[in-house]
């Protein structure tokens, strides 16, 4: 699939110089799967900034959801000074924005200025190491992501302003697959269509989903880090063209208990460096739907270590709640063929053999997850990790296998004991992360919530 939208260096040079584009925005990835950065005057950044790259603070790597700075990370805090980090441009990502005027944004690595090495806790670091172990051992990673998300009847604005209680999905019943339901906010859906993918991040179709005013995009695959950044791009561009239109979209896993949740499944399979063909197939036969030895360790890995790296695919006290029975979301760790019940649903023939992993929401870092998904593959595959027996039926009724960890408890007490997830990422980035963690949930622990005060106020 064609990708439009992407720049050359001097391309967007000569659009600077034209006056066609007078803004460059300089964008990192941070913790919680944002993008934060500086915008740049076109030609400050053509003769300047180019060349070395734009500075931002070492505390975005290091802060929770509220842009709080808390203790507890040894690469920043108070004593340090809060230094800076380099934005360094992957010249790959540059790209024109059709909904900013004027405006083009390019991805960044950070990078420590004084050596020029990767920051590693940074997600982009951490999911292109995992791309070069798995290029190691003779493979190229294929991925693509599918976003849930809702659309609801506020903006951003309003809903702030009614402190985010009984806020309204735009629709008003199930639209899964409803055309009807999908034309009365097509002037949304569509400029994220066409517009997302003028930017070169290629979207094949949208769609209803499973609830009022849900609705799904699914991004066409690519290399590992480029589905990544085409994801992280989406969700951004998303909220601004919502913005934009007077609407909040959000990619909450689960904004209320009554609402489905909203998934972000990932699909993967592996290409062999040296031929070209896909890993995942037992046989050269185009119809062919037998697993290699490759895909059958790769999903072995994925099913043995899951819950030791649920922190990287699920990273909020929110993220928890999206896996319950019955919710379209997985709850065990099995696997089987179209089989939507499962954490991981074999689908596809021939080239197209690959694994959905349906265990993400639509909140999920891509690059934490990617990078999750990848490690536990890359495990399978050196340990020769044989899965269970493939799943039939309702996977929600199964017993004796793995579960989902249930809460952001159990996944950091899993991650936390990982000597694998050490070994993985590295002692240092397995650190920041639990720390991330504690974080998320010591704010948790500390809030009274509305279901609170309606339970016990008077009756406690």
């Amino acid at each position: 699939m064609s990708t439009r939208g992407i720049l050359s260096f001097d391309a967007l040079a000569e659009r600077v110089r034209s006056g066609e584009i007078d803004t460059v925005i300089t964008a990192v990835c941070d913790m919680q799967g944002r993008l934060v950065g500086k915008r740049v005057t076109g030609d400050f950044f053509i003769e300047h900034a180019a060349a070395h790259g734009t500075h931002f603070c070492t505390y975005l790597l290091g802060t929770d959801t509220e842009m709080n700075t808390p203790d507890g990370y040894a690469a920043m805090d108070w004593a340090s000074g809060y230094g800076d980090y380099l934005a360094r441009p992957d010249w790959s990502t540059l790209r024109a924005l059709p909904w900013l005027a004027g405006t083009a944004l390019v991805l960044c690595d950070a990078v420590d200025e004084a050596t020029g090495e990767a920051v590693p806790f940074a997600p982009r670091s951490i999911l292109k190491r995992q791309v070069q172990r798995l290029e190691a051992l003779g493979f190229d990673p294929l991925m693509a992501t599918e976003l849930e998300f809702y659309v609801l009847r506020e903006s951003y604005a309003e809903a702030a302003g009614k402190q985010f209680v009984d806020l309204a999905p735009a629709g008003r019943y199930n639209e899964d697959y409803q055309l009807l339901q999908g034309t009365k906010l097509e002037s949304l859906y569509r400029r994220l269509r066409s517009e997302l993918s003028a930017a070169g991040v290629p979207i094949e179709f949208s769609k209803g989903e499973a609830f009022a005013g849900q609705h799904e995009i699914n991004i066409h695959y690519a290399g590992a880090l480029e589905s990544a950044d085409r994801a992280a791009l989406f969700k951004h561009g998303a909220k601004e063209i919502a913005w934009q239109e007077g609407r909040a979209i959000t990619f909450m896993a689960k904004p209320y208990q009554g609402w489905t949740g909203s998934s972000g499944h990932i699909h993967i399979s592996l290409r062999d460096r040296e031929t070209g063909r896909n890993a995942f197939l037992a046989t050269d036969d185009p119809q062919c739907r037998e697993m290699s030895d490759t895909m059958r360790w790769f999903l072995g890995g994925l099913i043995a270590v899951s819950r030791e790296f649920s922190l990287f695919v699920a990273s909020t006290v929110n993220a928890y709640k999206r896996f319950a029975l019955g919710s379209w979301a997985p709850v065990h760790l099995a696997w089987g063929r179209d089989n939507r019940t499962c954490a991981f649903r074999v689908v596809g023939s021939g080239q197209g053999l690959r694994i959905e992993n349906r265990l993400p929401g639509a909140d999920a870092n891509p690059y934490l997850s990617f990078a999750a998904v990848l490690a536990a593959g890359i495990h399978g595959i050196e340990q020769r990790i044989e899965p269970l027996d493939e799943f039939r039926g309702n996977g929600y009724t199964a017993t004796d296998l793995p579960r989902v960890p249930h809460t952001l408890y159990r996944a950091i007490d899993a991650w936390e004991s990982s000597s694998l997830a050490r070994d993985a990422f590295g002692a240092d980035v397995h650190a920041h992360y639990l720390n991330m963690a504690r974080v998320e949930q010591n704010a948790f622990d500390a809030a009274v919530t509305d279901w609170e005060r309606e339970r016990y106020l008077e009756r406690g």
